[in-house]
């Protein structure tokens, strides 16, 4: 299971010695599957990875909107309760007392976990020279398979057709994307275009856990990267593990993924395996085409207009006439940054970052 609280600091504390039992929990999500590519949708309707890390960010951009909704209310003290202030530069940043820790009950798939205490390779001859070779590598999630594998300086081509006819779908580490996290923020290209980054200002991790690796693996890929464009930086959560941590399950785990937000009235269940619904077979509230539609009428509401940035233009035509891959495309500083990142990762020899087939990201929202 995986949270992520929002803590809200009084004026008189300083960095050490916030407290986390004041925290207010805003995201919450469970899962350890991905979905299997028969079930890819070029409408955003499904979610692709279901690990809780991935599912929980999800649920935290969805809090991120309705926070910047308030600003949409006529009431006063629903724009001052929002945990945005106005910025003239980048329309929205966070308020100076604000910070987000993700709690991890097991350690995040990929070079995080391969050195845990659990999977040490210390009593097996001829692997460690191995497993010291690769650290620090891009890993990937195989579609049906357990565990990671390690990204060579080449990374596979997947295509639409490819996948639909039997290619096992190949999906980043949780690792890598919370790497990824830390230099490009939790907001991700869309809302990039609405406010600054958010960064995780601490991470706990519970079992399967050794985060002085953790560490290691933030710092090294983070330090290799060179300077950043205000207001992108490269950030170094506080890491924590717990000092009694839960013992390991044995057996495999379910193909169903939990989400919860603040606001929600319930759980959402998920079918891992199709990205949908466990109920109903409906698209998910997190589903890429429920949050590019909810970012295009916010974008609306408050009057922002981004598609002026597009190569030959959509002039002045509103954001629901932009397709999901055209807009993210326009957040111009968010995407040069993240080229930036991918660079780095090559020419370090760490891998080359795998790209889901780009059908998956041409639609429309709704109107």
């Amino acid at each position: 299971m995986l949270h992520l609280a929002c803590r809200v600091r009084e004026e008189e504390d300083t960095d050490a010695s916030l407290d986390l039992r004041q925290a207010q929990v805003v995201a919450l999500s469970t899962g350890t599957k991905c979905i299997n590519g028969e079930y890819m949708s070029d409408q955003g309707l499904v979610v692709n990875d279901c690990h809780a890390e991935i599912i929980v960010r999800r649920a935290l951009i969805c809090f991120l909107y309705s926070q910047l909704e308030l600003y949409n209310s006529q009431r006063k003290e629903d724009w001052e309760s929002s945990i945005f202030m106005r910025h003239k530069q980048s329309g929205f940043r966070l308020r100076e007392n604000i910070f987000f820790h993700m709690y991890i009950s097991t350690s995040p798939c990929g070079d995080a976990r391969i050195n845990s205490p659990y999977e040490s390779s210390s009593h097996l001859p001829g692997r460690q020279p191995l497993v010291k070779r690769l650290h620090t590598h891009l890993r990937t999630k195989i579609e049906a398979g357990e565990g990671t594998l390690p990204l060579r300086s080449r990374a596979p081509v997947q295509t639409w057709d490819g996948v639909l006819q039997g290619e096992r779908l190949i999906t980043m580490s949780c690792t890598d994307k919370i790497t990824r996290w830390n230099v490009l923020g939790l907001q991700g290209a869309l809302l990039s275009h609405l406010v600054e980054p958010v960064y995780l200002h601490s991470l706990t991790v519970g079992s399967l856990r050794h985060t002085g690796h953790f560490s290691r693996v933030l710092s090294q890929r983070l330090e290799r990267l060179g300077g950043l464009p205000t207001p992108y930086r490269r950030n170094q959560p506080l890491l924590s593990g717990l000092s009694s941590s839960e013992c390991r399950q044995a057996g495999k785990s379910p193909c169903v993924s939990v989400n919860w937000t603040a606001g929600d009235m319930q759980l959402e269940v998920l079918n891992a395996s199709t990205g949908k619904r466990k109920d109903s077979g409906a698209p998910s509230r997190l589903c890429k085409h429920t949050l590019f539609t909810r970012w295009a009428r916010l974008c609306r509401r408050l009057n922002v207009c981004t598609s002026s940035s597009l190569p030959g233009g959509h002039g002045n035509d509103s954001q629901s006439g932009l397709l999901y891959c055209e807009a993210k495309r326009a957040a111009c500083r968010y995407q040069t940054v993240k080229q930036h990142w991918f660079r780095s990762l090559q020419e370090t020899g760490l891998g080359t970052w795998v790209r889901k087939p780009p059908e998956q990201e041409q639609f429309l929202p709704s109107v």
